[in-house]
C-alpha cells in the first residue's frame, strides 16, 4: 500500500514516518526483483567521468564488456552528508506538502537507513544564517536519534533567508578532502547565480559520489492559477499582481527550461539528478535514489567482488 505525503505526515514521529518510507521503498526493491528488474550490487561500481583509469577493472571489462571501478576495503564504510535546503522558498506548499517537510523526510529516511547499514551519516542544513547546521557523521545507533531530532526542528521552523547551498557544500568539501563520500541535496535549487549547480559539479569533480533531490511543488510545474491572483515572493516578500493567464505560457517555458538546465548541467558533470514532486510518494521517490546509488541497499557490500 502506498501512502501519499500527506498521509505519512500524520503519522507519528519522524523516526516512526522515516521507518515507513524506508520499509515501503525496500518491499517495492523487492517486487521488482520478483517481476524480473535485476540489479548488480558489488564492491565494483560503473565508471564514470572523473573516475581513475588505473582502477578500472579490466578483467571484469573483458567478460562484462563494461567498465568497472574497483572499490576498495577502507572505503567500505560509506560516509554520508545530507544537505537540507531550509531557505524561505522551501516553505511554498501548494498542490502537496512544503517543499522542506518533503525534503526532510526524504533525507530522514535516508539517514535511518544509513545508520542501518552501519555507515556514517551527518546533517548540513542551510539557507538561511539563523538555522545553519551541522551534525558531524557518525555511525551510533543513538546518533540517529540525534539527528532526527535536529532534522524535525528544522522542519518545524524553516527558514527566512535566501542563502544558496553553494556555501555549505563547499564547507563539505573542505571535511571531505582525504575521504570520498557521498552527498546528498534536497533543494528546489532556486538560486539566480547558479552558485549551487556549480558547487556540486565541483565535488563531483573531486570525485565524491552526489545525488540531488530537485524538490519542486506540483504548481510550480503546472501554474494552475485563475483570476486576479497577489504572488508574493517567499525569499524577498515581494508581491506582483497579476492575472494568471497573461503570465502562465511564459512562466512554464522559464519553468520548463530552468529543470531542463539544472538535469542536464548536473548530468553533463556526473551528479545523480532527480526531479521530485511533492505529491510523490516518499518511498517511490527513495527507491529511485536507492536503485541509482547502489552502495545504499542492504547487502550491497556483503556481496563485494561480485560483477556478474
Amino acid at each position: 500500500m502506498k501512502l501519499d505525503p500527506a498521509q505519512l505526515q500524520r503519522l507519528g514521529s519522524l523516526p516512526i514516518k522515516a521507518r515507513v518510507i524506508v520499509e515501503g521503498a525496500l518491499s517495492g526493491l523487492h517486487r521488482a526483483s520478483v517481476r524480473g528488474s535485476s540489479v548488480e550490487f558489488a564492491e565494483h561500481k560503473e565508471y564514470s567521468i572523473g573516475d581513475e583509469l588505473r582502477h578500472v577493472d579490466w578483467k571484469a571489462y573483458a567478460k562484462l564488456d563494461r567498465y568497472y571501478v574497483k572499490q576498495f576495503e577502507q572505503e567500505s564504510q560509506l560516509t554520508v552528508y545530507l544537505v537540507l535546503d531550509a531557505s524561505a522558498s522551501m516553505k511554498f506548499a501548494g498542490g502537496g506538502l512544503a517543499k522542506l517537510e518533503y525534503a526532510g523526510l526524504a533525507l530522514a529516511a535516508l539517514a535511518y537507513l544509513v545508520i542501518q547499514q552501519q555507515d556514517k551519516v551527518g546533517l548540513v542544513a542551510c539557507g538561511d544564517r539563523g538555522i545553519e547546521t551541522m551534525v558531524p557523521p557518525r555511525a551510533r545507533s543513538s546518533h540517529l536519534h540525534d539527528l532526527l531530532g535536529v532534522l524535525d526542528q528544522l522542519m518545524q521552523k524553516g527558514g527566512t533567508g535566501d542563502e544558496s547551498p553553494a556555501e555549505a557544500l563547499g564547507r563539505i568539501a573542505e571535511l571531505s578532502r582525504r575521504r570520498r563520500s557521498l552527498i546528498i541535496l534536497a533543494s528546489d535549487l532556486f538560486d539566480p547565480a547558479d552558485e549551487t549547480v556549480r558547487a556540486l559539479s565541483n565535488l563531483r569533480a573531486q570525485h565524491h559520489d552526489v545525488s540531488v533531490l530537485h524538490v519542486l511543488d506540483p504548481h510550480e510545474r503546472t501554474f494552475p492559477y485563475e483570476g486576479l491572483t497577489e504572488f508574493q515572493a517567499l525569499e524577498s516578500g515581494a508581491k506582483l499582481l497579476a492575472n494568471p493567464l497573461a503570465i502562465r505560457k511564459d512562466y512554464l517555458e522559464r519553468m520548463d527550461a530552468f529543470v531542463a538546465k539544472c538535469r542536464g548541467t548536473l548530468a553533463n558533470a556526473g551528479v545523480d539528478y532527480h526531479e521530485v514532486s511533492t505529491d510523490r510518494p516518499l518511498e517511490e521517490t527513495l527507491l529511485e535514489l536507492l536503485v541509482s546509488r547502489a552502495r545504499l541497499l542492504p547487502g550491497a557490500r556483503r556481496d563485494a567482488g561480485r560483477t556478474s
